[in-house]
């Protein structure tokens, strides 16, 4: 594409963004607690519109030259994706659930569902490229200079002629294998020989002879044609690669190479302009900053003299915090200014004695406030819903705002090269030097003030009494952490970590491999009051809005609703340990293992296990972002430890573990992530105050195991041909899970079979009986863990949710029945 076409684009974006900024307004009123539906369809809605206005910012982002327009873009695109996690955790509040149905409002939008994936910010990865080659090689040169480990096993040694004797008896097999199928070929040559001597060839006159023929070429030719008309038609509505599809790739490569001149040219023209902007600003010091700090004397002394003729005295200096000497030209007059100064002043000593007489009330009122939360529980579903207002849109305003006013009605031909703007880049930075030569402005006219009120006055100066700068509300204990590795340096506790096991290698996995369907009934089962499972599908978009877009811009972390810790639950096999790789993949973090089996054996004692969580969270903070792993995590919560694992003591990591999380604040981009398939051992109550959200991973459903069986195929480098009965497959492989259907695969596609692949086609039945030897995933654990899921405190609020609304429909109906 042009840089002609990506303008197209952006304009377009924004025309759709103006629709949706329309439609956020009316989100703000309360809605009561039965037009909770239509308040989940608008905030579906909604959302797939910012999914669909995120992919484009990001695409125009990753390909648009002009640095300028990038900053913009760059603005928006963050602000975007941080609307779409608000609108994410107003669904969760809303549906009472992690996982959202959205099958109808997709319907009802026309849109497919390729609209529901989350794109994922390329610049995550591109931009810190740099950090992670860094990273990358000094954990090669750390795990170099560690001595290999050498394993417990002696593999003994064999003599020389017991290895000839051996290698003899395997060829000598062979060869007689061998012999054997070639000899039963020569026997079956002579039986039929035999059998035509005896019975004699089948005379055929010429008429039999050509109408046999007939028949067998016809029949062959009609096979042919429709065996090819249904190629076309399966070709036609997607279900096979279409014929161009070498052409395609060719395409696709030449796209994909033409991305990257596009990248290089956007750092070119980076470079050229930070270049623009320190010589712009130079010259517009040099040149109009004399006149500047003239003009600003002169006006400042005017007011001087306006407010001494008009009040007597001089009036006092505005304090840098309330913008200094900006304050004097907000199109005020002097007694106004005078005014608003004395009463900010008289506010202050206001708030100051109010505050003191609210903690006070809060005090008292706290207690009287238990009694009553158990009766407001009660109450609690017949409150008005209300959407919280969101961080972001004040940002999305003003990035639109900027577009319409600067880059809406700019003529593109002015620059064809997709260079800067300097017109524009000469008015941001004349306001910059505005305001560096302001604050020294400021500094010399306070001291003529002084000298003025000394000599007109004969009055020393007046303490003006500013307004205190507000401070953040206290959120529980505020205490900081002690830092119990003082003197120690970054590199030190990294290489400590990486060498006793707790800092590991990631491996590279895309979050795109984590392979699964949507729910496409979701909404049905819903409407008949049921609990549908979610896809393999939905976990993967769950992730990426919980973990990756957090993780992957400080910009978004910092004002997006914070998340500490995710706890994956669901039985083995489902792909949990991929999830969190993937995550790391994808937002290039750090991975630290504080698993319990990781744990054993290394800094015993409590004052130890402080200690390596306290060093483990020092450098995930300092090196951002960082993922802290934490498998079996029901172990550290174990309601009765079990006697085999008392020596490895798996609680003792409970208490420093929650202490190290609350301390976690907006823009550590740090997060927790916990995988557990037997959550039923612990102790409900503390793993859901250490993990903010639980997300349940379950078996794959129909469409899942289908997509996962022709993709994991496919990746083996074989084409599925309409011999192979993909859809069989996944109807018998109901309670495998993924890491099942993969043995199955890398079992029977050996490197012999696979060149075997054009004489002896793939089938179905060869999977089966490599199926057969696993243990599948039974119906009755999925429940166990689905019933452990409801006992959870989401879980429970979603079945009362669904309770009282089985009531009021039983209401509804015995009311209609009186009637």
């Amino acid at each position: 594409m042009s840089e002609a076409a990506y303008q197209r684009l952006w304009d377009s974006s924004h025309v759709a963004l103006q629709e949706l900024l329309d439609q956020e307004r009316p989100l703000l009123e309360p809605m009561p607690d039965r037009e909770r539906q239509s308040l989940q369809y608008k905030l579906s809605s909604l959302y797939l519109h910012y999914l669909g206005l995120l992919r484009r910012f990001d695409t125009l982002y990753d390909q648009m030259v002009q640095p300028q327009k990038r900053r913009l873009l760059r603005r928006l695109l963050d602000s975007v994706a941080g609307r779409v996690l608000e609108l994410k955790d107003e669904l969760v509040r809303v549906d009472l659930s992690e996982y959202h149905c959205l099958d109808r409002v997709l319907q009802d939008l026309k849109f497919t569902p390729a609209e529901l994936e989350v794109p994922i910010p390329k610049y995550f990865l591109l931009e810190q490229s740099t950090i992670l080659k860094d990273r990358e090689l000094r954990l090669a040169e750390i795990l170099s200079r560690m001595k290999p480990e050498t394993s417990g096993e002696h593999i003994p040694e064999m003599q020389r002629t017991t290895a000839v004797t051996l290698l003899q008896r395997a060829e000598r097999a062979r060869q007689g294998r061998l012999r054997a199928t070639f000899m039963r070929e020569i026997r079956k040559e002579q039986e039929q020989n035999q059998k035509i001597r005896e019975e004699g060839w089948r005379k055929f006159s010429q008429d039999q002879a050509a109408l046999s023929i007939q028949k067998v070429w016809k029949g062959y030719l009609q096979r042919k044609r429709t065996q090819q008309d249904r190629l076309t038609e399966m070709a036609f509505i997607g279900m096979l690669p279409s014929p161009n599809q070498v052409e395609n790739l060719g395409v696709m490569s030449q796209a994909g190479f033409g991305d990257d001149v596009r990248r290089l040219c956007q750092i070119e023209k980076e470079e050229e302009f930070q270049g623009a902007m320190v010589k712009t600003h130079d010259a517009l010091r040099e040149t109009e900053g004399p006149d500047i700090e003239e003009k600003l004397k002169g006006q400042i002394r005017q007011w001087f003299l306006e407010c001494h003729a008009l009040t007597g005295r001089f009036p006092d200096y505005p304090d840098e915090s309330l913008g200094g000497s900006y304050l004097i030209f907000a199109d005020k007059t002097p007694e106004q200014l005078q005014t608003e100064l004395e009463m900010q002043a008289q506010e202050s000593k206001k708030k100051d004695q109010a505050k003191k007489k609210e903690n006070e009330q809060e005090k008292n009122e706290k207690q009287k406030k238990k009694g009553k939360e158990a009766k407001t529980r009660k109450g609690e579903a017949d409150t008005m819903l209300k959407v919280s207002p969101s961080k972001f849109i004040p940002v999305i305003n003003a990035g639109h705002k900027e577009y319409i006013n600067v880059w809406k009605s700019r003529n593109e031909s002015i620059h064809p090269n997709e260079s800067f703007d300097p017109e524009t880049l000469r008015l941001e930075k004349r306001k910059e030097v505005e305001q560096e030569i302001r604050i020294q402005v400021d500094e010399l006219m306070r001291q003529e003030l002084k000298s003025l009120r000394l000599v007109v006055d004969r009055e020393e100066e007046r303490a003006l009494k500013t307004p205190k700068k507000k401070t953040e509300k206290k959120t529980g204990k505020t205490k900081k952490e002690k830092d119990l590795t003082p003197d120690r340096s970054l590199d030190s506790l990294f290489e400590e970590l990486v060498v006793s096991g707790f800092l590991r290698k990631s491996e590279t996995v895309a979050l795109r491999d984590y392979m699964g369907d949507c729910l496409y009934l979701g909404s049905i089962l819903n409407l008949a009051s049921k609990l549908p499972m979610p896809s393999l599908f939905d976990v993967r978009q769950n992730m990426a809005l919980c973990a990756v877009l957090r993780l992957g811009s400080p910009d978004i972390h910092s004002m997006a609703p914070l998340i500490r810790s995710i706890l994956l639950v669901g039985p083995s096999g489902v792909g949990k340990k991929m999830l969190v790789k993937a995550v790391c993949t994808e937002s290039g973090a750090n991975l630290f293992d504080l698993s319990p089996d990781n744990l054993q054996g290394k800094y015993p004692g409590a004052a130890g296990m402080q200690m390596i969580v306290h060093m483990v969270f020092k450098v995930a903070q300092l090196s951002q972002p960082s993922v802290i792993w934490i498998g079996n995590a029901e172990k550290n919560f174990y309601k009765k430890v079990p006697k085999e694992e008392k020596e490895m003591d798996p609680k003792r990591i409970k208490k420093p573990l929650t202490k190290a999380l609350r301390l976690l604040r907006p823009g550590d981009r740090v997060m927790l992530i916990g995988t557990s398939n037997r959550p039923q051992l612990a102790e409900l109550k503390g793993l859901c105050r250490t993990y903010e959200r639980i997300l349940l991973v379950p078996r794959p459903d129909y469409a899942s195991r289908y997509v996962l069986w022709r993709r994991m195929i496919e990746a083996h480098g074989v084409h599925v041909t309409q011999g192979l009965d993909v859809s069989a497959l996944a109807k018998v492989s109901d309670g495998y899970t993924p890491g099942h259907i993969h043995q199955a695969i890398q079992s029977v596609l050996t490197e012999r079979r696979v060149l075997q692949l054009p004489k002896r086609p793939l089938v179905a039945s060869e999977f089966l009986g490599h199926l057969a030897k696993l243990e599948p995933v039974y119906r009755e654990e999925e429940e166990a863990l689905k019933d452990w899921y409801y006992k959870t405190p989401l879980g429970r609020r979603r079945i009362q949710l669904i309770k009282d609304q089985d009531a009021e429909e039983a209401k509804l109906a015995k009311e209609k029945k009186k009637k």
